[in-house]
């Protein structure tokens, strides 16, 4: 039986992935904000490393309420917007729906969970540079893989959805989620609060002989934090991330350009969480708790 996808947040990440899924002939339904009249008129434009595609007609939709009832849900809202979520799912699920949680960060499914006791969850790691760059106008800059993990649906009913995006022509993998998460926290704490905090992209961070030893500095103590509360990730790991953002296209991270539009920051899901898990395991991230109260401290002055 054929999936019925909906995307709540049509943005780099949903649009990108939902769009690849709606290309490749699958039914997917796409909540949208401010998008709304433009896309409804003249479609979505996706150009991509992979191959530029434009999808109209599109279901695009301003209402959740207006859509229907879909058997698996892609978020790809910021974490700062999750308290819309208890509203927006309600009119799309069904008793076996899968929701999605396509964020950064830490806590997410659980706290999803408490409003939703009898829901499937599961969390999706994107690995991918894409840009909203204009109305209805996604950029997709580099990469793109996506991890899957279970939260509290079978391994089955995700291994569906990984077949779908496989199928997409999108690279996907199911996997341990909590780990997943860490793993990718070792990138987004450092590149993200830095690019922020000394205003710049990701290129210059690597450049920069102070800057890139206070990056690796952050990946390993994010990779204590996470061996901490039980995962094993080794040093070299760090080393990893730093050869990859090598070969990177200079890249502004989600959360600089939230600044740059002076929206809200993802602290946090980012940072916050991430920390209070650490402490709770008997481990004190003490440079990204600096990253943290510099993030807060920027975001008030707005």
């Amino acid at each position: 039986m054929s999936l019925k996808y909906a995307v709540i947040g049509t943005g780099a990440i949903g649009g990108y992935y939902g769009g690849k899924l709606a290309q490749s002939g699958k039914e997917v339904h796409f909540l949208f904000h401010s998008d709304y009249e433009y896309v409804k008129k003249k479609g979505l434009q996706v150009d991509s490393i992979t191959g530029n595609f434009h999808l109209y007609p599109i279901s695009a939709y301003n209402k959740a309420t207006d859509m229907p009832v879909c058997d698996v849900v892609l978020v790809g809202l910021k974490t700062t917007n999750n308290s819309l979520l208890k509203e927006l799912l309600h009119p799309i699920i069904h008793q076996n729906s899968l929701v999605i949680l396509i964020q950064n960060g830490l806590g997410l499914e659980e706290n999803l969970q408490k409003d939703f006791p009898e829901l499937k969850i599961a969390g999706g790691l994107a690995f991918i540079c894409s840009n909203k760059v204009g109305e209805g106008h996604i950029n997709h800059l580099d990469y793109g893989k996506i991890n899957l993990g279970a939260y509290s649906c079978s391994e089955e009913q995700l291994l569906a959805v990984c077949a779908d995006f496989i199928q997409a022509g999108i690279e996907a993998e199911v996997i341990e989620l909590n780990l997943a998460r860490w793993k990718k926290l070792v990138w987004n704490i450092p590149y993200n609060g830095m690019s922020v905090v000394l205003n710049t992209t990701t290129d210059k961070l690597m450049n920069n002989p102070s800057s890139r030893q206070l990056l690796y500095d952050l990946m390993i103590e994010v990779i204590r934090a996470g061996n901490a509360v039980g995962n094993s990730i080794p040093d070299s790991f760090a080393d990893e991330m730093l050869e990859m953002t090598e070969t990177m296209k200079p890249y502004a991270p989600s959360m600089k350009l939230d600044y740059d539009a002076k929206r809200p920051l993802e602290i946090d899901a980012i940072y916050s969480s991430p920390i209070r898990k650490a402490l709770k395991a008997g481990y004190v991230m003490q440079k990204v708790s600096m990253l943290e109260r510099q993030l807060q401290f920027i975001q008030e002055q707005y």
